[in-house]
């Protein structure tokens, strides 16, 4: 039975969660080295940093003593650590932001049945690479610090007072208190999680700036954040699935080797199994990674269709009975007069009888 291509041929409409699932699947199947090889490169470099850490930490064990030489050697090794701590962080953050803005965009270029490529992704959105990088921090601030930074204050708020007031009465509603409110800083970060889900695609898509996609993004989720919450719930699942996966296995393995039950060979075994799951969870990051990609974009599509009408808009600009429009967030900041509307990057996609072995159109933000 021949494969099912994912291509545009099929008219566009509505979608559920199962279709887009299932889309989803089809879609990281048919392109899965393409779509892995790009979220293997930042899932790369965390890995040969933490395992430059891992190494150093080790040898600041070793070096560890009472001697002059031993104590140079250790302060040598603590000022290494500290720079690869400080280099490790904006490029890290630089990877991933560009990892995130190179999975959009082959993900909406196999959408429209478009072939792709790791490097392509990746030069299309090198131009735009700021853009995305302060995307990626906007995300990470209001999803993951604002939260830990206020929970920080409650634990340090809550260690204070039953310092200060020990056995004081209301002690127990305070910390059902605190609970709460902890709870509901989780409750936050989902929300904004799924309230900033679709900015990557906007921005990819639709050349929009930082703010202009957070707030694409923010319009566009309506209607559809419950969707999304399962999508995440899922993912996290299927991370928690694939890591118990490969950490049993090794466990059970490591505890019938011989001599394990010896403290010099058991402490060796323990530092290996360790390094092996830390690999071995990078690599189940490397292959779920794509599953958020590739259905967020299928989710901003979905969400088009449902709220402005871009299966009729694409099926009039295939047949060529209007103008491509200006997207929403470009639109906003072009000045009223004077001034002819910029196509959309939708329009600038090649028909989908382009021959696969011809250079693509420039497309969500590529050079010519």
């Amino acid at each position: 039975m021949p494969r099912r291509k994912a291509r545009m041929d099929e008219p566009l409409h509505p979608s559920t969660l199962s279709e887009i699932l299932d889309r989803t699947a089809q879609l990281y199947r048919a392109r899965f080295m393409v779509f892995f090889g790009i979220a293997v490169i930042p899932t790369a470099v965390l890995l040969v940093f933490a395992g430059l850490v891992a190494l150093l930490v080790a040898r600041l064990g070793t070096a560890a003593g009472g001697t002059t030489s031993s104590i140079d050697a250790e302060i040598f090794l603590s000022l290494l650590l500290g720079g690869i701590f400080l280099l490790a962080l904006p490029t890290l953050i630089g990877a991933t932001a560009l990892a995130m803005a190179a999975m959009s965009h082959a993900a909406a270029r196999a959408f429209m049945g478009q072939p792709i490529t790791i490097r392509a992704s990746y030069k299309a959105v090198w131009q735009k690479g700021w853009r995305y990088v302060g995307l990626y921090l906007f995300e990470v601030v209001v999803i993951w610090v604002v939260p830990f930074a206020a929970w920080s204050v409650l634990l340090l708020l809550s260690t204070v007072l039953t310092a200060i007031l020990p056995g004081a009465p209301g002690g127990t509603l305070f910390a059902l208190g605190v609970l709460a409110i902890v709870a509901g800083l989780v409750t936050c970060g989902f929300w904004m999680a799924i309230r900033v889900s679709l900015a990557f695609p906007a921005s990819v898509v639709e050349q929009a700036g930082a703010w202009d996609a957070l707030r694409r993004s923010a319009a566009l989720t309506k209607g559809s954040r419950g969707r999304i919450l399962v999508l995440y719930l899922l993912g996290m699942a299927l991370n928690f699935i694939l890591s118990m996966a490969i950490a049993l296995p090794l466990i059970l393995i490591l505890a019938l080797l011989p001599g394990a039950s010896s403290p010099q060979r058991a402490q060796t075994m323990g530092f290996v199994a360790v390094q092996v799951m830390y690999a071995a969870a990078f690599a189940v990051q490397a292959l779920t990674r794509p599953v958020y990609g590739i259905a967020l974009m299928l989710f901003y599509y979905d969400q088009r269709i449902r709220q402005e009408a871009f299966d009729i808009e694409w099926m009039m600009m295939r047949a060529g009975l209007v103008a491509p429009p200006m997207p929403q967030a470009q639109a906003a900041a072009q000045p009223s007069a004077g001034s002819a509307p910029a196509p959309a990057p939708e329009a600038a996609l090649p028909g989908d009888s382009e021959p696969a072995n011809q250079p693509a159109s420039p497309s969500f933000g590529e050079s010519a």
